[in-house]
């Protein structure tokens, strides 16, 4: 599933290639990628024809792009799911195999005409949603200039690269929970745009285990943990995210190339190249975790006696 890295790249590229232009029109090749648009199909064409793109926001996991030409306050709310993509083409390009919506932009010199949302799993989706206030009473979102916020996405936290982003605030919310601190950073609700993979990075990053109580951090450690989460997303930024399969790519088709650079994610017997480089060759471990898998270093990352699994 797409984190907050592979978002954000595609947010650059909306920006980039997106922001500005008008629909002129709209095209639903699969009504299920819809199904969160309360009007249905037609009416999710019908309104979005003559819209302008505004901008291209983010807040963790979710993608929006206000709209110009609709009454103040309505975004277009792009959500990826396991396996969505957000492709520009030019308008003779062949047809994806998972095409599910085509919105056709107003000609711009230099720029592809056509924006698509391909989808395989059909886990993502599009719909309209209004903006409402944000609750901090600062900007909805990373590229926002706005203090408002999709009512779809209200209940999701800032995300660490966010500049509005409290670490203090981060770490009250972690010690009032009586988890371990994988499962806490998991919870879109506290912070978000993190997944799986990243949380095995940062921690691995941090040197905490995913199974550390929440209710024993210190302020310190938390602060640590926010900037092993930065300094993960940044590298990844930096590489285009990470790709395990052709099913993400940015708005122009590319992978991203973190994957080639993890630490700790699917490197379960391999040394750990932290403890490599102190002449100990320590093999990653693989635990289960909530249905998943849990990649820690026994050295470096040494569970705690009173471990909260």
């Amino acid at each position: 599933m797409p984190e907050l890295p592979e978002v954000e790249v595609v947010r650059r590229g909306l920006e980039s290639w997106v922001a500005g232009r008008r629909i002129t029109q709209v095209r639903v090749h699969d009504p299920r990628s819809v199904r969160r648009h309360g009007g249905g199909p037609g009416d999710f064409a019908d309104t979005l024809t003559g819209t302008v793109i505004a901008a291209a926001v983010r807040r963790g996991k979710f993608l929006w792009m206000p709209l110009h030409g609709m009454p103040v306050g309505t975004a277009l709310v792009t959500h990826l799911g396991m396996s969505g993509q957000l492709l520009v083409e030019e308008a003779d390009a062949p047809a994806e195999k998972h095409l599910k919506v085509t919105l056709d932009l107003e000609g711009a010199a230099g720029r592809p005409g056509q924006l698509r949302f391909v989808d395989q799993r059909i886990f993502g989706g599009m719909f309209l949603s209004p903006m409402v206030p944000t609750a901090d009473a600062a900007p909805g979102g990373f590229g926002a200039d706005h203090l408002l916020i999709p009512q779809a996405a209200a209940h999701i936290a800032r995300d660490v690269l966010d500049p509005d982003f409290d670490v203090e605030s981060f770490h009250r919310r972690l010690r009032a929970r009586r988890t371990n601190i994988k499962r806490a950073i998991l919870d879109q609700n506290l912070v978000s745009g993190v997944g799986n993979i990243y949380a095995d990075e940062a921690l691995w990053e941090a040197r905490m285990h995913f199974a550390r109580p929440t209710d024993t951090m210190r302020r310190p450690e938390s602060a640590r943990l926010v900037q092993a989460l930065q300094v993960i997303m940044g590298r990844a930024l930096e590489a285009g995210g990470t790709s395990f399969d052709k099913l993400y790519v940015n708005v122009n088709g590319a992978s991203g190339y973190f994957s080639r650079s993890l630490n700790a994610y699917g490197r379960e017997g391999l040394p750990c190249r932290r403890c490599e480089h102190g002449g100990v060759a320590t093999l990653i471990r693989r635990d289960p975790f909530m249905g998943r898998s849990s990649y820690t270093c026994p050295t470096c990352q040494r569970a705690p006696r009173n471990a909260r699994w």
